[in-house]
């Protein structure tokens, strides 16, 4: 039992349901690459990267930031600091995860490979970020946008710079999002002298940011749909995915951030499976316009 328990804690821990919000863009990157359904094989190693990925990227992020969870009523029953996990299985848990992401880059293909240091290095890094620079937003952003990118290489063994734009979509889709969960820490950010555009700039400010980098998203998403020469369904998934994110910043304001929880966890999981969902169904059905 005490394994189970043990195993129960740990994926609580790295919040294993949350992949929804960076599978989807995986995947999207992985057909376009393919023009379709990639291989089987190759369609594994993606996931797998990224089950992997992830998990490393938040077991790190939970060990760095044990002492900082202990002292946020937010955050304090979280494993390490409620004593349900030690630091020394999160760390060895990461390193674990760390070296199946690696054997996912290898059998991939070399390009993969060469850059997964730098990947593991720009997901580790986020867990720092927030001491240094209130920027620590965009940097979670990158950590999610790698995705379509990486998974491009993992398809191809090569970058094309129109997939590039969905990286820098996904950075914003984030950062925006992150903008907002943030600020139901500013007062422990201002206490502890961490970072944050909230605990910087205020909340009415942070709201103003966030809900620009959002507009922003959903204007390069019709550059990208037309890069890509999206048909019929690609398209609605543009508006869908516009209308989701209005309705999200509907949910909050600087005032009320009861909705928090699901305007950041329901409501971007149901957009990151939208977008691939409308993009799948492009590639695969060539709905006519």
């Amino acid at each position: 039992m005490a394994a189970v328990t043990q195993i129960r804690v740990t994926l609580e821990m790295i919040k294993w349901e949350h992949s929804i919000f960076a599978l989807p863009f995986a995947l999207t990157g992985a057909m376009l690459a393919a023009r379709g359904i990639p291989p089987v094989h190759v369609l594994f190693w993606i996931v797998v990267a990224m089950v992997t990925a992830r998990s490393a990227a938040m077991a790190f992020n939970r060990w760095a930031d044990a002492s900082l969870d202990a002292t946020n009523p937010r955050t304090r029953m979280r494993a390490i600091p409620a004593g349900l996990l030690t630091p020394g299985f999160v760390l060895g848990f990461t390193v674990l995860m760390t070296a199946g992401f690696e054997l996912a880059c290898w059998r991939l293909n070399r390009l993969a490979l060469l850059l997964s240091p730098i990947v593991i290095a720009v997901l580790f890094g986020y867990s720092y970020m927030k001491r240094w620079s209130r920027f620590s937003h965009l940097v979670l952003g990158l950590s999610l946008g790698i995705a379509p990118s990486a998974a491009w290489i993992a398809v191809r063994g090569s970058l094309d710079l129109r997939i590039v734009l969905l990286t820098g979509i996904v950075l914003l889709w984030t950062a925006g999002f992150d903008i907002l969960y943030a600020c139901q820490d500013l007062e422990h950010d201002r206490q502890e002298g961490l970072y944050s555009i909230p605990q910087s700039l205020g909340m009415d400010a942070a709201f103003r940011i966030a809900r620009l980098f959002h507009l922003a998203v959903v204007v390069l998403l019709v550059v990208f749909a037309s890069l890509f020469h999206f048909r019929l369904a690609g398209d609605m998934g543009v508006i869908l995915v516009a209308a989701l994110l209005l309705y999200e910043h509907r949910l909050v304001s600087p005032h009320d951030l009861t909705r928090l929880n699901a305007a950041f966890f329901t409501m971007n999981g149901i957009i990151a499976s939208v977008f691939f969902l409308s993009v799948a169904a492009d590639l695969l059905l060539k709905t006519p316009r």
